[in-house]
């Protein structure tokens, strides 16, 4: 494989299928299986896991519900897709653990680096949930920031498009794709695929950030060992 080591970000979105909300089975096991089969080459695997199937704070209309509040209800959204993962792991019988930004007795391990990086080295997958324990700060930025903390080769932000377009592609089709482009390039066209708070938290720290369509079978593993494939920022 091309990396020892890398942070994949999965939208809570992927997990819900073809439903509108919640969990498909069908989903989930087609992850896992592409997990599983990257694992068992010997690469190590942190995934940073969102809760848009469930909730999504900083769109929140419910009345009377403050932006933290709300932040802190898609924290526990990530929370739950993070046991739906970990369980399915246990079903094709690989070790995983569950680290939350917060302490959540009983469903998995506050997250501390020294923690996670013996996880990692035990052959476990790491499920990082809760975001960053933080209001205001979306899971891409968790990303970067776990990816930093595990010293990942690479993030691979599996998303619902090829990659990065210069316009949403789903609403221009016309739109052009970026097979690579630089840090700098992305924030001064104020791309949205990733918030700016996570790709200048990568720029800063030289992070690469690979751009993917998750929902297509067997795109995380070309993800990983492929050079030109999605959209590469760095």
């Amino acid at each position: 494989m091309k990396y020892k080591r890398v942070l994949i970000k999965i939208s809570g979105e992927v997990l819900q299928g073809e439903q509108t909300f919640g969990i498909e089975n069908e989903a989930v096991t087609r992850i896992v299986k592409e997990l599983v089969e990257i694992h068992t080459t010997g690469v190590d695997i942190g995934i940073v896991i969102g809760g848009g199937n469930f909730f999504r704070g900083a769109n929140s209309v419910i009345e009377g519900l403050s932006r933290t509040q709300a932040d802190e209800i898609g924290m526990l959204a990530t929370i739950q897709n993070a046991i739906a993962l970990h369980a399915k792991l246990d079903e094709y019988h690989v070790h995983s653990k569950i680290f939350t930004a917060k302490p959540v007795n009983g469903i998995g391990s506050w997250f501390t680096t020294e923690s996670a990086h013996a996880a990692l080295l035990a052959g476990k997958i790491c499920i990082f949930s809760g975001g960053t324990g933080n209001p205001y700060f979306t899971t891409d930025t968790a990303a970067v920031l776990r990816a930093l903390e595990i010293e990942a080769d690479i993030l691979l932000k599996g998303t619902k498009v090829e990659g990065v377009f210069d316009r949403d592609p789903i609403k221009f089709p016309d739109a052009t794709i970026f097979r690579s482009i630089t840090y700098k390039d992305y924030i001064e066209l104020n791309l949205k695929v990733m918030d700016l708070t996570a790709i200048s938290l990568a720029k800063n720290n030289n992070l690469k950030v690979r751009v993917f369509n998750i929902r297509k079978k067997g795109n995380i593993l070309k993800a990983v060992s492929e050079d030109n494939f999605g959209s590469m920022i760095e």
